[in-house]
């Protein structure tokens, strides 16, 4: 009988033929199967033609080769791949409800990430906000009623310089490490969908934890204890040291970029910073200003003031007083996952 997926004959051959077969649900971006093939349970994920559908395969797939070097694992054992088809083939992972304490595991399994080795790994490197962010943050903020001084455009200059030479750390980076991107069994999370993987500062998806989950549907905000836990497990585990002038830079960066403020499908077409005074919207069940409203506190809280950033502090705390005034039904992010 034909095999109801698109695994290649070569692929059945190493592989064995799949057999117990069940579709499962993905984004429109991928078909995605269970099976049983002759080693044991496995997944199939193939990515649907389009535009940037063959580069999104090929950073998947070098992003999981190299992430197998992580002891613990922190992903799925890639079985095999077809880059014709694009179709890879990775072990099913048994996971479990995460725990009310899941961020910490989480933390862990990313320092895990971001510490394997990445010399002559195939992915690009990270791209940051741009000076297009920049102005569209410093529009909005005149737009409501809380212009930014010069010194903030020139802090926010010197912020995107400094990413850009971070990136050079060459930290393997998931690229979307979303809550229901990781997978919580008892021996640890394992993180999957790596077709955002890029190389730069694990900082910025350090950052993840504080500012919100910003390229992810399911928004959160932990409680103090809880991320003041993750943080030292992920200082733990990595064994690097992240400074708070760098967790701030990072935090600023999520900031003044618009496009985390919709899904993928979404970005990349227009400001929607210069939306935000005329509208809301929701993706998940935070709304846009929301997201910047948790935003503005972040950054308000990790900056230093004498810092690299202090100007910028001092806007954020500005700007975020102006949104409560004029939006006083704002809500502050879910503490729980969705």
């Amino acid at each position: 009988m034909r095999s109801r997926t698109p695994m290649s004959e070569a692929l059945q051959a190493e592989l064995g033929r799949p057999h117990r077969i069940r579709k499962l649900g993905s984004s429109p971006r991928s078909h995605v199967w269970r099976v049983r093939l002759s080693a044991g349970d496995a997944v199939i994920k193939q990515l649907a033609a389009g535009p940037g559908a063959d580069e999104r395969f090929a950073r998947e797939v070098a992003a999981l080769r190299a992430a197998a070097a992580a002891d613990p694992p922190v992903v799925p054992r890639l079985l095999g791949a077809d880059p014709a088809e694009r179709v890879l083939v990775v072990e099913r992972i048994e996971d479990r409800t995460p725990p009310p304490d899941w961020i910490v595991g989480y933390a862990t399994a990313l320092a895990g990430l971001h510490s394997v080795p990445t010399a002559g790994v195939p992915l690009p490197r990270w791209s940051g906000p741009t000076g297009s962010d920049l102005e569209a943050f410093v529009t909005l903020a005149a737009r409501l009623g809380t212009p930014a001084p010069d010194a903030v455009g020139t802090e926010l200059t010197a912020l995107l310089a400094r990413l850009a030479t971070r990136t050079g750390r060459g930290h393997l980076l998931h690229g979307d490490p979303c809550p229901t991107n990781d997978l919580h069994t008892a021996a640890g999370v394992r993180f999957v969908d790596f077709e955002q993987a890029s190389l730069g500062d694990g900082t910025v998806e350090l950052a993840y934890l504080r500012i919100g989950f910003p390229t992810c549907w399911c928004s959160t905000a932990p409680p103090p204890a809880l991320l003041a836990e993750a943080e030292a497990a992920y200082r733990e585990t990595s064994g690097r040291s992240v400074t708070p002038d760098e967790l701030a830079d990072a935090c600023a960066a999520w900031l003044i970029r618009g496009d985390a403020l919709v899904e993928r499908a979404h970005r990349e077409r227009r400001d929607h910073l210069a939306r935000l005074p005329d509208e809301d919207w929701t993706w998940g069940p935070p709304t846009a200003r929301e997201r910047v409203l948790h935003r503005l506190g972040v950054v308000g809280d990790v900056a230093d003031a004498d810092g690299p950033l202090g100007e910028t502090k001092r806007l954020a705390v500005r700007l975020r007083a102006a949104m409560v005034a004029r939006w006083p039904g704002l809500r502050a992010l879910p503490e729980r996952r969705g």
